[in-house]
């Protein structure tokens, strides 16, 4: 039971086929018709067990417009 906007989105996109990230970025462009900005989840699946010291896993990444907050500096 879901809207038209989610059954017309549902016919566009091919359930047994794997897409590029352009490919899948364009098909959800194409798709949004809400009135904010829309965002994607990402979710990875590393393989690895973070008990093990040399398997732990991080890491920084900085974003094109930045994360959105005003570097402060404390007065002297």
């Amino acid at each position: 039971m879901h809207g038209k906007r989610i059954v017309n989105a549902y016919k566009t996109v091919d359930k047994m086929q794997s897409y590029s990230l352009k490919d899948a970025v364009k098909l959800v462009k194409e798709n949004a018709k809400a009135k904010f900005d829309e965002t994607i989840d990402l979710a990875i699946n590393l393989g690895v067990d973070p008990k093990h010291a040399d398997q732990m896993v991080r890491g920084v990444c900085s974003l094109p417009h930045g994360n959105g907050k005003t570097v402060r500096r404390e007065s002297d």
